[in-house]
């Protein structure tokens, strides 16, 4: 595998995950096409640019699916998906979720209180920095989960400041069907968060059940969360 596949969009090269093995072998994984596991028993859905269908008919319309996330046979031990987009925090996100949740420690709105302390200057709220590294995992981890079963090891390892951007990446540590509900399974995985610096600011381990393919059938035609007889029709262009 190239080292590009090893980088996501907006992560910079500094912030490429340690310790993995890449098998030459793999196909590069690229936005120009990415293979998703198949919907149906005679369906693969293909994300793809225009660049891989230069030779079709371009009179032709055609309904392409978009991503729609890892169902819970996709998930594999050991896997780790490095997150698309980095956030940089701004000072409008660390005041409005700190009166949003009335924190009143002066350290995070008060900035001659925050220049007199070891930091020299306000810290982002640790809680943005947990919700945005868990909503940064969303697209890879939760885009079908049912719910969110539990955080345990959180862990600030260094702080956020207004203008760090943040980066996250996930890591599957365990899976298995569930007892009471056959529909989905549990997904465990961990979440790190780094800076632009490539320092880890953040970790937890993130607990979730997430729907079994069978039992949700996604399409094209049908995304999750689209009402029947919305968008493109008749016959969805077949």
């Amino acid at each position: 595998m190239s080292s590009e596949a090893s980088r996501d969009v907006g992560i910079p090269e500094s912030i490429a995950t340690d310790g993995l093995s890449l098998s030459p072998d793999s196909p590069p994984v690229s936005l120009i096409q990415t293979i998703l596991p198949t919907v149906s028993d005679t369906t693969t859905i293909i994300m793809t640019d225009v660049t891989d269908r230069e030779h079709d008919d371009p009179s032709e319309r055609r309904l392409v699916a978009g991503w729609q996330g890892r169902y819970y046979e996709d998930f594999q031990v050991g896997d780790v998906y490095k997150h698309p987009y980095g956030r940089t925090v701004t000072e409008t996100d660390n005041v409005w979720l700190t009166n949003l949740t009335m924190n009143v420690n002066p350290m995070h709105f008060n900035e001659p209180y925050a220049a007199e302390t070891e930091f020299g200057e306000r810290l982002v709220d640790g809680t943005f920095v947990i919700a945005l590294a868990v909503g940064m995992s969303v697209i890879d981890v939760s885009m079908n989960a049912t719910a969110n079963l539990g955080y345990d090891e959180v862990r600030h390892h260094a702080p956020v400041f207004h203008g760090d951007t943040v980066f996250a990446e996930s890591e599957v540590l365990s899976k298995r069907g569930s007892e009471s509900r056959e529909h989905v399974g549990i997904v465990e995985t961990e979440l790190r968060a780094y800076n632009q610096e490539g320092e880890k600011v953040l970790s937890l381990k993130r607990t979730l059940m997430v729907l079994k393919r069978e039992y949700a059938r996604p399409s094209a035609a049908r995304p999750t969360g689209w009402p029947e007889g919305v968008g493109v029709q008749p016959n969805d262009l077949t």
